[in-house]
């Protein structure tokens, strides 16, 4: 059974920066594409960043230079550093995964239950 858990999501001031995590489990990570997708209230769910198993990354364009998602396979674990954050970014942050093998520019299949991010003053 695949298992995503996010941790990190928080309140953090228009400039401030957070670090978003995702456990997986039940999943073969290091073969797997992952990424991390936004939903705000009243919108649909976007892309924020994906990346494979090696260093291939996608970006969303609103939060290139800002955002860097990053991975360790030997823990299992989906990183997701947020700078300069804007009072256009908070959303329920989801973490995703493919099933193993499949390219970054399949759709995910694995989601993980969300983590907030509010950005305040």
């Amino acid at each position: 059974q695949v298992q995503l858990v996010e941790s990190g999501g928080g309140l953090v001031q228009p400039g401030g920066s957070l670090r978003l995590s995702c456990a997986a489990s039940g999943i073969m990570f290091s073969r797997t594409v992952m990424g991390w997708y936004r939903q705000a209230p009243g919108k649909l769910r976007e892309l924020v960043a994906r990346m494979t198993s090696g260093v291939t990354t996608k970006y969303a364009d609103s939060v290139k230079g800002r955002f860097t998602i990053s991975r360790d396979n030997a823990k299992n674990t989906l990183y997701l550093q947020m700078n300069s954050l804007k009072p256009e970014d908070p959303a329920v942050y989801y973490c995703s995964a493919n099933r193993p093998y499949e390219p970054i520019s399949a759709p995910a299949s694995y989601w993980g239950q969300g983590t907030q991010v509010t950005v305040s003053s």
